[in-house]
């Protein structure tokens, strides 16, 4: 089995991988991919292409789609690196409360002056600030790193309040006490001083923070933008840093409109830049492709549905991913009817249009059902384990 990477991918995963994967360079080749930022949309598919790993946990740079038009699963790394970003989330947290960065350069700019220690205390309370004990925050979005923001916020003394009408269960319970969950998101603007956004990028999110919301926005707050830079609408941004309703803007996505506004704190996507962030994703997207490969699990799937498998009960397995039509099921039950004694097991998963079936057989399975099955309409790949 042959993999490519198109980035840099921590070595401590790749050393997962067993001498039955071997590293190409060659993507007309490769079976399977590992990612992190490569902007695969214009990326050739081979049809020996069987699965990409993101190692980590947006997806804008893949087409995910085409992947699975393609009978390409695309997996994630949800959590990996969860830690690394709520670290600079805190960070830039404290950055705008204390003005710390104006307090540097202060320093750079006067590092010739002899007498520098007089001068900072005249020069410091240019640079005072407020502390966050007791301060309100309202994390939006409570998934893997939301949740560990909010928590994080609790510890350090703050009235945390969250949103997040998609929470998972398990989400829920790793809460700390002190969290108030608030089910209108409209309730949490006028009464935070800080707003941290932990959201995906879809239609119904994009521009979440707006004309509407600056509205409302309490005055002198800061938002935090650890998440993605459409997020909030840059014409509504700018007004709202002009007229001191938004004291600060803390960004990892410092797109060429917001990195030139005023009372911006600007940072180079570094959220999931450490070593054990990027240790983490790569440990993750390996196991999840070889689960996939030697197994047929899929987890993490973000264009797929999810499927765990664990080990054949037989002596094959037939992994069919597909699209959903009306007669798709059928086909497939039509095409195995000769081998129907032979099926031990059979899963079938659909989720946003497509579809993985698993079948277990106690024989070998006859390369003409192979055949059959890969023409039937709405397949788009059949692979023996």
């Amino acid at each position: 089995m042959l993999y490519n990477c198109l980035n840099n991918i921590s070595v401590k995963g790749l050393n997962i991988f067993t001498s039955n994967y071997k590293l190409t360079e060659d993507t007309d080749k490769s079976n399977l991919v590992l990612v992190r930022s490569f902007n695969m949309h214009e990326y050739d598919i081979n049809n020996n292409l069987l699965a990409v790993a993101r190692a980590g946990a947006g997806v804008n740079n893949i087409p995910l789609e085409k992947m699975a038009e393609n009978g390409v699963v695309v997996f994630n790394t949800p959590g990996a690196n969860a830690n690394g970003v709520k670290e600079l989330v805190i960070a830039g947290m404290l950055l705008a409360s204390r003005d710390i960065v104006g307090g540097i350069n202060w320093v750079k700019n006067n590092r010739d002056d002899e007498n520098i220690l007089k001068s900072i205390e005249k020069a410091k309370k240019a640079f005072a600030g407020t502390e966050i004990l007791g301060k309100t925050i309202s994390v939006i979005g409570l998934g893997a790193i939301g949740g560990r923001v909010a928590n994080a916020c609790v510890d350090l003394g703050m009235k945390v309040y969250g949103y997040d009408p998609y929470i998972s269960e398990n989400s829920l319970k790793s809460l700390k006490p002190g969290i108030e969950i608030e089910n209108d998101i409209n309730k949490l603007y006028g009464i935070s001083d800080f707003i941290s956004l932990h959201l995906p990028l879809l239609d119904s999110t994009k521009h979440i923070i707006n004309d509407e919301v600056f509205a409302q926005i309490k005055k002198g707050s800061v938002i935090l933008n650890f998440s993605r830079d459409q997020l909030v609408k840059n014409e509504a941004l700018k007004v709202a840093l002009e007229s001191g309703t938004l004291s600060k803007y803390v960004t990892d996505f410092p797109n060429h409109f917001v990195a030139n506004l005023e009372n911006v704190i600007p940072i180079p996507h570094l959220g999931a830049s450490s070593k054990e962030s990027e240790e983490n994703c790569a440990i993750m997207g390996v196991k999840q492709l070889m689960s996939f490969v030697e197994n047929g699990d899929i987890v993490n799937s973000v264009n797929f549905p999810n499927v765990v498998l664990g080990s054949i009960s037989g002596k094959e397995r037939v992994i069919i991913l597909g699209k959903e039509n009306n007669t798709l099921t059928h086909s497939i039950e039509e095409v195995l009817k000769s081998a129907d004694n032979s099926i031990e097991t059979s899963v079938s998963k659909s989720r946003n249009g497509y579809s993985v079936y698993a079948y277990d057989f106690k024989d070998k399975v006859n390369n003409n059902i192979i055949s059959s099955l890969e023409e039937i309409t709405g397949i788009l790949k059949v692979r023996k384990i």
